[in-house]
């Protein structure tokens, strides 16, 4: 299996679990070899011909349990006749109780299951020697801190006992006086520490900014895997909403999902058919996943121990990983104490420019093509044929007919796009504008007009909103500059040759009976409010994966009016993705 030399974890706790009477607290991140360490010594102890449990594992999440079942049966391949079984909810409890009155020697269980079973009087754990709680602080999170207790109850004195966890809170107090008799405490690094082979990078951005920093991100590392946390789970399906909009190979995992949703979008992730997965804390405890490029924090989570969860998703196993954490200026205190409790020093990370991003994409290309293997057996018969039909091109033209082919609508879309701006940590100001927090220059744009409309986000009115509303009431090709959209009403930005035709097919459409008023925006008031703008907000150029039909607009249902021309099919764009320009196109001021 790979194994060569124990890792400093398994170094340490195997010795004490071989023996008698070791109960221990074992302070490791994940990633560290855990699993090693606690199974390898159970599985030598068992007795294979007693069909009873011997061992009992508790963990918090049934995707951990799967994980270290799996994991045991791997270890114990040439034990013939050992039995492992994961016991955990979401799965039928009738197959679970067939199988342990069928004789189990090892149980792998979440508490709420394994609760379950005791009180139905199908499991007797009066013969257990061995328990093992893995991530003993998050099942405590959980709340499993009453069905513990009641588990632990039920378990010989006489037993060995081993407690893991990544970091020390104080309800893990409880559980060591209760239950360990004069437990050997193992440190693996420093209390609380993160994993060493993790890079801490934060971006500090105007929380307007957080989506299209996130997408920078993401494309800045074209082969990125990894996770992307969330606070809550609205905010974790409007994030993978989004990216799946855009292009990107994503999916959400979240409380409000069915267990059969779940299973399916971890199979996805696990065989990297995904490669971001949008998750809420909840959501992603116990995960385990090989192999995580990145974890990505859209936001810092309130309690530091999540924090060392959500970064020990990466960086697994001696490799290397990225933890990066996308903050706006009220989280900067909060960078300070996890640095300062971690003892990890923050790296403060740049927002890639559109032509970094360009290239790195470009070079990734170059990349997969040196290094593609070729089947010359299956492509023999027909590269005569292509061959002849490209004899022609030079090769740099191939070069760059090919790069045209695979990137020419992201170099479009990056092309003029403009920086996102830097947050001044000590004033909390853009680094770039005219030094007046909170002001922006308001005047449109060369070439084109800007008009005021009298509905705004409280009338459910949205970027896609409003424009599909041209669209529908202008026939045609309109090019749509900035959108600033206020709670009461709007402003935003046609060509100057469209002003006349987009004023006058607007006015008198109705929406909810009321009746639309566009008017050029000289002389109305424009102070405050959010501005959309910018190519960085439109459709993404990873035009593979993800699944564009997926997105749907939940505010539009009262825009569909009458007047103007109603007939007309609502669409995304005033005729392309690139004619509306998301992210600010604003100048900037030195």
């Amino acid at each position: 299996m790979g194994f060569e030399s124990p890792m400093p974890v398994q170094e340490e706790v195997i010795p004490l679990l071989l023996g008698e009477d070791n109960d221990v607290i074992a302070l490791a991140q994940t990633g560290t070899g855990k699993t090693a360490a606690f199974g390898l010594p159970i599985l030598q102890k068992i007795d294979i011909s007693q069909r009873q449990p011997q061992a009992l594992i508790l963990c918090p999440t049934r995707e951990l349990c799967l994980q270290i079942a799996g994991d045991l049966n791997d270890y114990s391949k040439y034990m013939e006749k050992l039995k492992v079984l994961p016991v955990y909810g979401g799965s039928s409890i009738e197959s679970q109780i067939k199988t342990l009155r069928g004789g189990v020697h090892v149980v792998v269980a979440t508490p709420g299951r394994l609760l379950d079973l005791m009180n139905r009087k199908t499991v007797d754990l009066g013969t257990v020697r061995n328990v093992i709680l893995d991530e003993a602080d998050e099942m405590l999170n959980m709340g499993f801190t009453d069905s513990i207790n009641a588990i632990l109850a039920e378990v010989p004195e006489n037993r060995n006992m081993l407690l893991f966890s990544a970091t020390m809170p104080q309800g893990i107090a409880g559980i060591t006086k209760k239950y360990m008799r004069s437990p050997k405490e193992i440190v693996i690094g420093k209390k609380n520490e993160g994993n060493k082979n993790i890079r801490h990078i934060y971006y500090m951005v105007h929380a307007r900014d957080k989506y299209l920093a996130l997408k920078r991100i993401v494309d800045f590392y074209p082969n990125i895997y990894g996770i992307v946390f969330c606070r809550t789970r609205k905010e974790t399906q409007e994030i993978a909403d989004k990216l799946i909009q855009d292009g990107y190979n994503a999916d959400s995992l979240h409380g409000e999902l069915s267990q059969a949703q779940r299973d399916y979008v971890m199979q996805k992730f696990r065989i990297k058919n995904l490669q971001l997965l949008v998750a809420t804390d909840v959501a992603a405890r116990g995960l385990d996943v090989d192999d995580l490029t990145h974890v990505i924090n859209y936001g810092l989570p309130d309690e530091i121990e999540s924090y060392t969860h959500r970064s020990g998703r990466t960086g697994r196993a001696g490799k290397t990983g990225i933890s990066i954490s996308i903050c706006h200026i009220k989280e900067k205190g909060k960078i300070r104490e996890i640095s300062r409790i971690l003892n990890k020093e923050f790296e403060k990370g740049t927002i890639p420019s559109g032509k970094a991003i360009c290239e790195k994409q470009l070079f990734n290309l170059a990349d997969q093509i040196e290094k593609v293997k070729v089947n010359e057996d299956e492509i023999a018969s027909i590269i005569p044929s292509i061959f002849r039909k490209l004899d022609w091109l030079e090769k740099e033209d191939i070069i760059k007919r090919l790069i045209s082919l695979e990137f020419s609508r992201m170099l479009e879309y990056y092309k003029d796009a403009n920086e996102i701006e830097a947050v001044d940590e000590r004033s909390g100001r853009s680094d770039e504008g005219d030094g007046k927090k909170g002001r922006r220059s308001f005047e449109s744009e060369k070439g084109y007009a800007r008009f005021f409309l009298n509905f705004g986000k409280a009338d459910g009115l949205y970027p896609n909103q409003l424009i599909e509303l041209v669209n529908k009431c202008v026939p045609g090709k309109v090019l749509i500059g900035k959108i600033d959209l206020r709670d009461n009403f709007s402003f935003f930005e046609v060509e100057e040759r469209e002003a006349k035709r987009v004023m006058d097919g607007m006015n008198g459409f109705e929406v909810d009976g009321r009746r639309i008023s566009v008017e050029p925006a000289q002389g109305k008031k424009e102070g405050g409010g959010t501005r959309y703008g910018g190519k960085d907000g439109g459709s993404g150029f990873r035009g593979r994966g993800g699944n564009r039909d997926s997105y749907e607009s939940d505010r539009s249902s009262k825009w569909s009016g009458k007047g103007g021309n109603s007939d007309k099919p609502w669409r995304r764009g005033a005729s392309s993705d690139r004619s509306f320009r998301k992210e600010s196109r604003s100048k900037s001021r030195r």
